[in-house]
């Protein structure tokens, strides 16, 4: 019986490491206390002088425990109100850079939203190397991004030079999700040689496909990119109809982070 159960187990864990001819290759399950795990994230402070570009409210922290922590099984980025800084707000932007890079996998996270008009949480892909020149022209994968004045939906999106928004040609898809801030939910893409499938709860949602002779206008996901992780306060986005000041502090939860290769 006793070996039964041994065999049971590490079949159980294999199936747990293996999704359809992939295989676990970076994970972090959150099964410990305090700051993120150093050996898979840094903190990503380089944009808070110029607003990230996006006229955000908020001031990215490093090594904080108020604005990144694990707890409970969960990391909790937390944005909060809070004066001392060049910002109104604070917050967290957590990256995998230099300790999780990958071309092509499935990139699989689960997570609870936060609520309230003004905060912009996100889960996305960068580059790592910059290849193909400065943004939009190495790419952008956004797994997934929610506005708190939208409260019921959830988007799904890429960016290249080609297709961005801020030529009005990015390639996105919103879903319902009434329940992103009361349940956790998977967000999840697989990114192959030639498309990107979007999935919600293991349900695609949306797929971006390579085109027969693509330039890296349309196509620049061919090199390698890393997580980032990231609880934003208004912005040209999130913003658009101001700050509820009353939501805060605001949490965006996750479960875990897992990503995937092929065997």
């Amino acid at each position: 019986m006793r070996f039964l159960f041994i065999i049971i187990t590490v079949f159980l864990l294999s199936a747990c490491n293996v999704k359809g001819g992939y295989e676990l290759v970076w994970s972090d399950e959150f099964d410990y206390k305090g700051l993120p795990d150093s050996t898979k994230w840094s903190y990503d402070t380089e944009g808070n002088a110029w607003a990230w570009g996006n006229s955000e409210l908020q001031h990215y922290t490093a090594y904080r425990h108020e604005n990144a922590n694990v707890a409970n099984g969960v990391l909790n980025i937390t944005a909060h109100a809070e004066e001392g800084y060049n910002q109104p707000y604070t917050s967290a932007r957590i990256i995998t850079k230099e300790k999780g890079d990958w071309l092509y996998g499935i990139v699989e996270v689960r997570a609870k939203l936060p609520a309230g008009k003004g905060l912009w949480p996100a889960i996305w892909m960068l580059p790592s190397d910059w290849e193909y020149g400065n943004w939009p022209a190495s790419g952008e994968i956004d797994i997934m991004e929610h506005v708190g004045y939208e409260p019921d939906s959830v988007f799904f999106t890429i960016h290249t030079e080609a297709y961005n928004h801020t030529k009005g040609t990015e390639k996105s898809q919103a879903v319902c999700l009434p329940d992103a801030k009361a349940q956790f939910h998977i967000y999840a893409i697989e990114w192959t040689a030639n498309k990107c499938a979007f999935f919600l709860d293991n349900e695609k949602v949306f797929q971006y496909k390579k085109q027969p002779n693509a330039s890296s206008s349309e196509w620049p996901f061919d090199k390698r990119f890393h997580l980032i992780l990231n609880l934003a306060v208004g912005g040209n986005w999130g913003g658009k109809h101001g700050v509820d000041e009353s939501i805060f502090p605001g949490t965006m939860e996750i479960d875990y982070v897992r990503v995937y290769q092929k065997k």
